[in-house]
């Protein structure tokens, strides 16, 4: 069976990352059919639109895509294809398990999190305007239905993999109507779980907690801006954003991609590290969810190998396969032609 996949490579460091990644895929033995499509600057450029028409087709058709960093212009241009895209499909979930990779020191051993973040709502709504010169407002938007179902998708997950707490991330003693709503949605969808301990934590305070003390986290809640800040916190946690994968989920359609950015400044240097987007398939639960019993059975093999490509150090060179603590947020050092090339072996 070939599994369609729309592959959008994205700039910068992109293009090197999603090439090594495929390759990788590829040597699972699973047979592929990447459609790809260019999407921000560069697609403008080719098509005269940001999101090209035949983009969006393709991910209607296929249900999978595989992204790589897009670029999105700070305080003015385009809006971010990332939110778009979200919106689009209604992918209301962003999924990021923050886990230690074998082989690798950090400061923080031993940590294992899930980051389940609402993704279509908030302030990520886009709703701003300029209400008289100098004064701007900007709205976020939080609703039952939106909260309900995020809140149903982590304590699921929790439920089906084990998960023993679940802490709602809010800021409701200012925000009372609106993180009010999540929590209320919140704790409804809790009682349905009473196998699941459930708590609540501010924003803030939380963030404080993660830095001193993550241990006692197991899978955290939050509505999309918060979601957005305490995952990159987390990926600290275990090297960088450049080890952690993350996956955006809807009913029936799902986008994989690696949470940093897209580095420009090491792009055609065969310095980019494609781990992130490489561990997007970890980011799937079950991930029999997307791809079938065989793209499950190699997503196994595939870890396997990456663990012990890891546990190794080494790709054969003299270059550590990563640095946590050097090169821009776990970016550098890792995926040379070479250390995909032996990984690919391992597979």
């Amino acid at each position: 069976m070939t599994h369609k996949v729309t592959l959008i490579p994205g700039d910068g460091i992109g293009p090197e990352v999603t090439q090594a990644v495929v390759r990788i895929l590829e040597a699972t033995g699973v047979a592929f059919e990447w459609e790809r499509y260019a999407a921000g600057a560069e697609a403008f450029e080719i098509y005269g639109e940001y999101i090209p028409v035949a983009l969006y087709e393709s991910i209607e058709r296929n249900k999978v895509a595989l992204k790589g960093p897009v670029t999105t212009p700070i305080g003015g241009g385009f809006k971010s294809i990332n939110v778009t895209l979200r919106k689009k499909f209604d992918l209301f979930a962003n999924f990021r398990p923050i886990k230690n990779l074998p082989g690798l020191e950090t400061k923080f051993p031993n940590v294992d999190l899930i980051i389940v973040r609402e993704n279509t709502e908030g302030e990520y709504v886009g709703l701003e305007h300029e209400v008289v010169p100098g004064v701007v407002e900007s709205i976020k938007v939080i609703t039952e239905k939106g909260s309900t179902r995020i809140a149903k998708f982590a304590f699921e997950y929790a439920r089906k993999h084990g998960r023993k707490k679940i802490h709602s991330i809010h800021k409701a003693n200012i925000m009372k109507l609106s993180d009010g709503l999540f929590l209320r949605c919140a704790r409804k969808v809790a009682e349905g779980y009473p196998e699941v301990q459930y708590g609540e934590h501010i924003i803030d305070n939380t963030c404080m907690q993660l830095v001193m003390n993550p241990w006692q986290y197991d899978t955290l809640l939050l509505e999309n801006l918060y979601g957005d800040i305490v995952s990159d916190l987390c990926a600290a946690f275990v090297g960088g954003l450049g080890l952690v994968p993350g996956a955006n989920l809807g009913v029936d359609c799902a986008i994989f991609e690696a949470v940093h950015g897209s580095a420009p400044d090491i792009a055609g240097k065969d310095l980019a590290n494609p781990t992130a987007l490489l561990q997007s398939h970890a980011a799937a639960p079950g991930r029999a969810s997307h791809g079938g019993q065989g793209a499950t059975g190699a997503g196994d093999r595939l870890q396997r190998a990456q663990d012990a490509h890891a546990r190794r150090g080494r790709h054969g060179g003299d270059e550590p396969v990563c640095r946590c603590n050097s090169g821009r947020d776990g970016l550098r050092h890792t995926s040379r032609g070479g250390a995909s090339d032996a990984l690919s072996a391992d597979v």
